[in-house]
C-alpha cells in the first residue's frame, strides 16, 4: 500500500486550504481554536457553508448529494479543517444516521430525511445507552409495542448528546421482549415534538450543558418511520457504530492538539520556571504521544485503502476508536502538566467569546481543565475500549 499523497491529492489538499481560508468566519476559528464555548448556530454556521459549496457530507455518494470524493480525499479534508480551527460537523446526522438511512432505509426515507440532514434542516440525536444499558447495548429496556400502523414507545435513553437541540433522534427499542437480547431490537426515527418525550439536562463536571435524558411515555412513532425490518435493528445499529467507532479517532483533531502543545511547551513557563521542552523527560512524554498519532494516522490510511477497495471496516474500526480515544486524553493530560497550577481554575464565564474580564494564568490556559474533564469520556462513549478489546480479540484472535 502506498501512504505517501499523490500530486493531485496534494493539489486536491491545497485547494481546501484555500476554500478553508476564504471561508471560514474568523469568530469561528477563534473560537474552535481558543476553546471558547459554541454553540448549535456556530455549528449551522459552518455547516451552512459547506452545504453551499456541496462538501458538507464528504463520504456520501453523489447521488445523495455528496461532493464524489474518494476517501483519501475525505480524509485529507477532514486533517485540514480540523488543523484550519473549524468547527466539528455534528455526526449524528451527516455521519450515523443517514449511512443507515441510505442502505437500509426505503425510498421514501430516503427522499424525505437525506435533503434535511445534508441541508442542515434537521438535527438529530443518537437513542441508544440506556440507564443499565451502555457498553451492554443489546441489553436495553425502552420498549415499542405496535398497534395498527403505529409503535408506542416507552422508556429512557441516557448520555443523548445534544438533544436538547434535536428536531429527530435515532433510536433503538425492543419490539420483542421473548428472543434473546441482540434480536427482537427495531431501529426506529423519531420526531423530537412528538407528544409523551421529555429532554432533562445532564450537567456534567465541566457544567456545561451536553448530553441529557430522553423519557419516552407512551410516545406514537407511525410504522413508516421505522427503518428495515422489524427486530432487525441490532444489524442496523452494528452498522452505525462502525461508522461512530472510526470518526472518535479524529487524527487531524489530535495533530492539531499536539501541535498546541508543542507551543505552550515551548514558551516560559508562567511561573518563570524555564521551558518544558527543555526538560528531558517530559519532551520523551511528547515524542511518545507524537509516535503513538502517526502509527494511528498509518492504521487510519489502511482503513481508507480498505474502503476504496470497498471492503468493510474489521477490528481495525476498534484499533482506531481504542488508540484515538486514549491519544486524546494523553494530549489533554499532558497540556494540563504543561500548565501546571495554571491549568487548574475552571473560569466558566471566561469561556464566552469576548470576554475580557480578569482570568487566572495565560489565556491559553482557560479551557484546559473543562477540556481535560469532557475527554475522561473518549474511552466510554461508542463502546467502551474494553469492549473494543473483546472485539479485537474475537475477530483476530478467535476467542
Amino acid at each position: 500500500m502506498e501512504l505517501n499523497f499523490t500530486a493531485d491529492e496534494q493539489r486536491f489538499r491545497a485547494e481546501v486550504r484555500a476554500f478553508i481560508d476564504a471561508h471560514l468566519p474568523a469568530d469561528l476559528r477563534d473560537k474552535v481554536l481558543t476553546g471558547k464555548r459554541m454553540g448549535k448556530e456556530d455549528y449551522l454556521r459552518w455547516h451552512r457553508i459547506l452545504y453551499k459549496q456541496g462538501w458538507v457530507a464528504p463520504h456520501w455518494p453523489v447521488e445523495y448529494g455528496g461532493p464524489g470524493w474518494n476517501a483519501v480525499q475525505q480524509h485529507i479534508f477532514s486533517e485540514e479543517c480540523a488543523d484550519a480551527g473549524a468547527p466539528a460537523l455534528m455526526p449524528f446526522g451527516l455521519v450515523m444516521v443517514a449511512p443507515v438511512i441510505m442502505a437500509f432505509g426505503s425510498q421514501a426515507q430516503k427522499d424525505y430525511f437525506l435533503p434535511r440532514i445534508l441541508s442542515g434542516e434537521h438535527w438529530w440525536c443518537q437513542g441508544y445507552s440506556e440507564p443499565g444499558s451502555g457498553s451492554d447495548l443489546a441489553s436495553l429496556k425502552t420498549r415499542a409495542e405496535r398497534r395498527g400502523d403505529r409503535y408506542i414507545v416507552n422508556g429512557q435513553k441516557t448520555w443523548t448528546t445534544l438533544g436538547q437541540h434535536a428536531d429527530w433522534i435515532f433510536c433503538l427499542v425492543r419490539t420483542n421482549a421473548e428472543a434473546r437480547k441482540q434480536e427482537g431490537i427495531s431501529f426506529l426515527l423519531i420526531d423530537m415534538k412528538t407528544p409523551g418525550i421529555t429532554v432533562r439536562p445532564i450537567i456534567m463536571l465541566d457544567g456545561e450543558h451536553e448530553v441529557n435524558e430522553v423519557f419516552f411515555d407512551n410516545v406514537e412513532v407511525p410504522v413508516q418511520n421505522r427503518v428495515g425490518e422489524e427486530n432487525k435493528g441490532w444489524t442496523y445499529a452494528k452498522f452505525l457504530l462502525g461508522h461512530e467507532r472510526t470518526g472518535i479517532a479524529e487524527v487531524g483533531r489530535s495533530k492539531r492538539k499536539l501541535k498546541q502543545l508543542k507551543a505552550i511547551a515551548a514558551r516560559e513557563h508562567a511561573s518563570g520556571g524555564g521551558r518544558l521542552i527543555d526538560d528531558m523527560r517530559f519532551r520523551d512524554r511528547i515524542a511518545q504521544v507524537e509516535i503513538e498519532l502517526m502509527a494511528l494516522e498509518v492504521t487510519n490510511l489502511r482503513v481508507i485503502a480498505a474502503d476504496m477497495e470497498k471492503k468493510a471496516p474489521g477490528p481495525e474500526a476498534s484499533l482506531l476508536k481504542i488508540r484515538g480515544s486514549e491519544i486524546q486524553q494523553t494530549l489533554s493530560e499532558l497540556m494540563m502538566l504543561a500548565l501546571g497550577h495554571y491549568a487548574l481554575p475552571y473560569q466558566e464565564a471566561a469561556l464566552d467569546y469576548g470576554y475580557d474580564g480578569p482570568i487566572v494564568g495565560p489565556d491559553y490556559g482557560v479551557p484546559l481543565s473543562g477540556q481535560y474533564f469532557n475527554n475522561r469520556k473518549t474511552t466510554i462513549y461508542g463502546g467502551s475500549n474494553e469492549i473494543q478489546k473483546n472485539i479485537i480479540s474475537k475477530m483476530i484472535l478467535g476467542f
